[in-house]
């Protein structure tokens, strides 16, 4: 896990421990429902954000005669369960008190004590995401934001942004809903800022599982790394052609390469200096090009058939 991902966990998660012990505190004292909601969300974030540190250290361990290819998808492992926790502890538990709530409404206490921890946990949110944005901005390469969530191979950063945002989202949703029901008188505002809330957290918690779930089962490298990889290969003058190309991404830094080549030699040593000096240009163009794997064959699509 590189330095900038470690910077935007730990930020995420001492905000979000701050917050989530505030906002509870203000829960119990006011008796809002979009606060309880919120104080469950900061506390599954938290415990998210230790999730990701762990995958993080569990993928440094090296390869074995079990795990021969290493244990980097432990990352993409441990990010999927966070979005599992999001989907149950975040999304179920704010639609379960909300709806609780709206069936059986009651007004919220201590309204002062409420709106000064939103403000302070509005103030938290906003360093954490500020954190996350300066850290993933050099992996972004001129992508969108969309994009670079849909694309990048690191879970991590995808991962608190996406839990930032939503926070940030949620305390303007609670903010609403809390501010409507002391104007109007109608507890039920505040009930319905709780299911907003879990509205919210499940649309990011589904997001998430959908890409965790796409780099578990296996995805290339990304199409930028792949291309580079077969323009190497086709550029060394050891080659005459690539025959066909397959990449797979063990781990957010871990790439394994196998590829058919049409070798200009067929002299046995001569081609194993070949395949070795391949290999080099491979690594120093893509370095987490890791396991390269070339076997030697013909082309048979640029054989030249003799005529009759």
């Amino acid at each position: 896990m590189h330095e900038g991902s470690k910077k935007a966990i730990f930020a995420a998660f001492f905000a979000n421990l701050s917050i989530a012990i505030a906002k509870l505190a203000a829960a119990l004292i006011t008796g809002s429902a979009s606060l309880l909601a919120e104080s469950v969300h900061s506390f599954a974030d938290t415990g998210n954000q230790g999730l990701l540190l762990l995958g993080g250290r569990r993928a440094q361990r090296a390869p074995d005669a079990r795990h021969p290819f290493g244990y980097g998808a432990e990352r993409f492992f441990w990010a999927f369960v966070v979005a599992l926790v999001l989907f149950s502890l975040g999304a179920l538990f704010s639609l379960y008190e909300g709806i609780g709530k709206l069936l059986r409404p009651h007004d919220v206490d201590s309204v002062g004590v409420a709106f000064a921890v939103l403000g302070l946990a509005i103030l938290l949110e906003g360093w954490s995401l500020r954190t996350a944005v300066r850290e993933a901005g050099p992996h972004r390469h001129g992508r969108s934001w969309l994009a670079f969530i849909r694309q990048t191979k690191n879970p991590e950063l995808p991962v608190v942004l996406l839990e930032d945002t939503g926070a940030l989202a949620g305390l303007m949703i609670a903010l609403i809903g809390l501010t409507l029901a002391v104007v109007t008188g109608e507890p039920r505002y505040d009930a319905i800022g709780s299911i907003g809330i879990g509205l919210l957290l499940l649309v990011i918690a589904i997001v998430l599982a959908v890409e965790m779930k796409s780099l578990l089962i296996g995805e290339s490298a990304a199409a930028s790394a792949e291309a580079g990889i077969r323009d190497t290969i086709a550029g060394s003058p050891e080659v005459r052609s690539v025959i066909h190309l397959r990449t797979l991404q063990l781990g957010p830094e871990d790439v394994l390469v196998a590829a058919k080549v049409d070798f200009v030699t067929d002299d046995v040593p001569t081609l194993a200096r070949a395949i070795d000096a391949v290999e080099v240009r491979i690594r120093a163009h893509t370095p987490e090009a890791r396991l390269i794997f070339l076997e030697p064959d013909l082309d048979r699509s640029r054989a030249i058939t003799a005529p009759d």
